[in-house]
């Protein structure tokens, strides 16, 4: 058993510019300022309740659910339209599948919904590649390991059979509080050395690198 546990945004594709559209456009309908992009590529990750919170701490409960429910909505709304644009990063889609044709395990743990990464690994036609897809519908915002344990348990792989890939500090010090392997990736949204600090085992910065990576650690 060899697992790979992918992140989505960042990772797998570059959605920053739909998420701080709909992040602007949730503060405004809201009445409230938006924030900084910025700040808003930082917490790409989080669930959304959490990456609200941690953008407007001093939000009340109501409006922080106001703000997460205008998020939600704009942004299926961009999908219905068809302007959503959450492309795959350079090699991906060949690193994925090369992966699964020499035996590894594939999942995702991500702070998309259930809906927004079940489209977007559709329209990418990559769905039918993992074993495992664990979201912040049904578990508590990473860095918390719960939806890393749920892939962990429905691919029936023990922690050191396992890698987590991700682009944020959220994804290594998850995979580092259960003891599975980090390996961060550069094209994301948290830098080199700050995933280094968090837990990585190292910071792939091509698709290649990442293939090379992963069977270092896991041979």
């Amino acid at each position: 058993m060899r697992l790979a546990v992918f992140d989505c945004d960042g990772t797998l594709v570059d959605g920053q510019a739909d998420v701080c559209w709909a992040m602007a456009r949730a503060f405004a309908r809201a009445g409230l300022p938006a924030p900084d992009n910025h700040a808003v590529r930082r917490i790409v990750g989080l669930s959304l309740p959490a990456a609200v919170r941690s953008l407007a701490p001093s939000l009340s409960d109501d409006q922080n659910r106001a703000v997460t429910e205008y998020y939600r909505t704009s942004f299926r709304a961009r999908r219905e339209e068809g302007l959503l644009d959450e492309p795959l990063y350079d090699g991906i889609a060949d690193l994925l599948r090369g992966l699964h044709g020499t035996g590894w395990s594939l999942a995702v743990a991500t702070g998309k919904s259930d809906r927004g990464l079940a489209a977007c690994l559709a329209a990418h036609g990559i769905a039918d590649l993992f074993i495992s897809l664990q979201t912040a519908d049904r578990h508590p915002s990473k860095p918390h390991p719960a939806m890393l344990e749920a892939a962990l348990f429905e691919a029936g792989a023990q922690a050191e059979e396992a890698v987590m890939i991700g682009d944020t500090s959220f994804d290594m010090l998850m995979a580092r509080s259960i003891g599975v392997a980090a390996i961060g990736v550069g094209w994301g949204y948290h830098g080199t050395e700050e995933l280094l600090a968090s837990g990585a085992r190292q910071v792939a910065d091509t698709a290649d690198a990442l293939a090379a990576a992963l069977e270092e650690i896991l041979p």
